[in-house]
């Protein structure tokens, strides 16, 4: 082999290892910023309390009116978007930022199927009545992401370990669907209702009243109820006994 041409086989080796240098100082510069990145969303996911919850829909129902309806007019995907909707806005309503604040929920299922009633949270699933969807009259997708928020409350809200009274526990889920603005129109209206401990819409309405008197109320008071229940929380909130603020909701309302 000639002069000449060793020089340009000894070039050529010492540019294709300059190259492979390069190229592995570049991979090298790309993982260590792939590191960072995944330092920062660690960082990140703990500063804001991210929570990975497992979400799974299941139609049950088949070809019964309701599964064909609830495939049709509502759908799985949409399911799903709304139990994750759902969560968040809860965790905002209950001003739970991290994941200390919450229950620990790692799936939540919603299961269609035919059975009695409307719909009931139990054991960290959702189960809604098929026959209920296909027999509504209206908008029933509406009617369907309202049940869902009443729903989900039920599965991240306290409970007082059991203490709560059923009443206040319905009527905060409840007053969750008022404010995510999915009540319906067959509800009562304000100052409508026999006691406040009646549940569901007529609770939800008093409890509306109660966090208009000092906002973050109900927040508080699902705080409060993360290890027992009693009366007293809503002296120590407002200053007042439940009793005594639900004759003055009745007076405001003329009732």
């Amino acid at each position: 082999m000639g002069l000449g041409k060793s020089v340009v086989i000894e070039k050529q080796r010492m540019n294709g290892d300059l190259r492979m240098g390069k190229k592995r100082k570049q991979h090298r510069a790309m993982a260590s910023r792939h590191i960072v990145l995944l330092s920062c969303f660690v960082f990140l996911a703990a500063q804001h309390g991210i929570q990975a919850v497992e979400y799974e829909v299941t139609n049950n129902a088949g070809s019964s009116a309701g599964g064909v309806r609830f495939t049709n007019e509502i759908g799985i995907p949409y399911s799903r978007q709304t139990l994750v909707s759902a969560t968040d806005f809860i965790w905002g309503v209950f001003q739970q930022n991290t994941p200390e604040e919450r229950k620990t929920v790692q799936k939540v299922s919603l299961i269609i199927e035919n059975m009695d009633g409307v719909a009931y949270a139990s054991n960290n699933e959702i189960h809604v009545n098929a026959n209920y969807i296909g027999s509504y009259s209206g908008d029933v997708k509406t009617e369907f992401t309202g049940v869902l928020y009443h729903e989900m409350t039920h599965i991240w809200q306290w409970n007082g370990n059991g203490q709560t009274p059923g009443g206040l526990i319905e009527g905060i889920a409840d007053y969750v669907r008022l404010k995510a603005n999915y009540a319906p129109s067959h509800w009562v209206q304000p100052g409508q209702g026999n006691r406040w401990d009646q549940g569901y819409d007529v609770t939800a309405r008093f409890l509306d009243y109660c966090n208009s008197l000092r906002n973050g109320f109900v927040a508080e008071l699902n705080k409060k109820m993360r290890s027992g229940y009693s009366a007293d929380f809503f002296v120590e909130l407002l200053g007042k006994t439940v009793d005594q603020l639900w004759t003055d909701y009745k007076a405001k309302y003329g009732n």
